[in-house]
C-alpha cells in the first residue's frame, strides 16, 4: 500500500497564525497572578516547535512547579482549539488540492503529530480534511515520545509498503528514514536549513510534492 504521512504543525497547518495569540493568552494568566513578566516567549517556542508539549513547558517555564506547567498546558490547549474553531488559523496553500490528487493516484493519507488528539481533531474537522485523511495519529497514542514510533504504528496497522513522510523538522526526517520511507522536508516557516539537508527531498511548497513522489516511484521501478 502506498501512503503519505504528514506532520501537521509547520507542514499542513500554519501554526503561527494561532500560536502567538494562544501563547499570549496562556501567559497572560501567569502575568495576572505575578508568575510572569513581559511578553510571552513566542520566539523561544518557535525554535523548539515540534516537540511534545511537556517538553515545551519544561523549556519555557524553567523553575515553575509541575502543577503550574500542567495548568498552563491545559489552558494553552483550550485556547488553541478555540482559536482554530473560530477560524483564526490557516492551512498552507494547496493542501486540499494535493490531498485530492494524492488520493486519485492511489495514496492513502495519514496525519502523525506531536500534537494532542483534541488539537489535531480540531484542525481536521474545521478544514474538512477528513474527506482524504484515513486516520490521524497523535503522540498521545504512542508508547514513547518518538515520532518514529507513530510512523511505525501506521505502517504496521495499514500494511504500508511504499511512500513518504512529509515534515519540516529533523525529527520528522529521522522518523521517515527509521521506517524506510522517503523523507520529504518542507522549507516552511519553522524549518531549519541544516536539518533539511538530511532529507531525501526538500520542497518549498506542497504543490511540489506530487512531482517528488512521481520521481521517487520512477526510480523504484528502474531498480
Amino acid at each position: 500500500m502506498k501512503a503519505v504521512i504528514f506532520y501537521i504543525d509547520g507542514t499542513l497547518f500554519q501554526t503561527g497564525t494561532v500560536l502567538e495569540q494562544s501563547l499570549e493568552e496562556a501567559f497572560a494568566v501567569l502575568r495576572e497572578r505575578g508568575d510572569w513578566q513581559g511578553a510571552a516567549p513566542i520566539e523561544a517556542y518557535q525554535k523548539i516547535m515540534g516537540v511534545p508539549l511537556p517538553a515545551v513547558w519544561k523549556a519555557l517555564l524553567p523553575g515553575k512547579s509541575d502543577d503550574t506547567k500542567r495548568e498552563i498546558d491545559v489552558y494553552f490547549l483550550e485556547r488553541l482549539i478555540a482559536n482554530i474553531s473560530e477560524g483564526k488559523g490557516e492551512l498552507y496553500p494547496d493542501v486540499r488540492r494535493v490531498f485530492a490528487e494524492l488520493s486519485t493516484q492511489g495514496y492513502r493519507i495519514f496525519i502523525a503529530s506531536n500534537g494532542l488528539v483534541r488539537y489535531l481533531a480540531a484542525i481536521v474537522e474545521y478544514y474538512g480534511l477528513g474527506e482524504w485523511v484515513t486516520e490521524t495519529f497523535s503522540i498521545e497514542q504512542a508508547a514513547t515520545l518518538d515520532k518514529g514510533e507513530l510512523v511505525r504504528m501506521i505502517i504496521e496497522k495499514y500494511g504500508v509498503t511504499q511512500g513518504a513522510v512529509v515534515g519540516d523538522r529533523l525529527s520528522d526526517i529521522r522518523a521517515a528514514k527509521a521506517n524506510g520511507l522517503l523523507a520529504v522536508g518542507c522549507r516552511f516557516d519553522f524549518a531549519q536549513e541544516q536539518e533539511l539537508q538530511q532529507a531525501d527531498a526538500v520542497i518549498d511548497g506542497l504543490g511540489e510534492l506530487i512531482n517528488v513522489l512521481a520521481e521517487a516511484e520512477s526510480r523504484e521501478k528502474t531498480r
